[in-house]
């Protein structure tokens, strides 16, 4: 089981840091995606960290201001989100899948992700 938390509402150029819990199953074991929706928009691809070698891939709306981390042995996934913008608003959602390490970038979208959390409401105003 996954849950999303750290969501809120802050204002453009600020920063967040979103938490993903792992329960259940052995962290270590899958990697971990992050992923968002707007309302009325399909679901994005924010960044994937892999299972083994900590690898990770970032979206191109992210990429240079989004950081993902993960600590396997407090089973915790971390989003650290600076210089947001309005279009970061949506629900953030955390997703687990055992996918290989070197084929991490070409997975890293929902489709590949089984396991998914409740997602938490980032909202930055303008």
């Amino acid at each position: 089981q996954l849950q999303a938390s750290g969501g809120g509402l802050v204002q453009t150029g600020g920063s967040l840091r979103l938490s993903c819990a792992a329960s259940g199953f052995t962290l270590g074991d899958y990697a971990i995606g992050w992923f968002r929706q707007a309302p009325g928009k399909e679901r994005e691809t924010i960044s994937c960290i892999s299972s083994s070698d900590g690898s990770t891939y970032y979206g191109e709306s992210v990429n240079g201001r989004f950081t993902m981390s993960r600590d396997n042995a407090k089973k915790m996934v971390y989003l650290q989100m600076n210089s947001l913008k309005p279009e970061d608003t949506a629900v953030y959602y955390c997703a687990a899948t055992v996918i290989p390490d070197w084929n991490l970038r070409r997975l890293c979208s929902p489709t590949f992700f089984g396991s998914w959390g409740q997602g938490t409401q980032v909202t930055v105003s303008s």
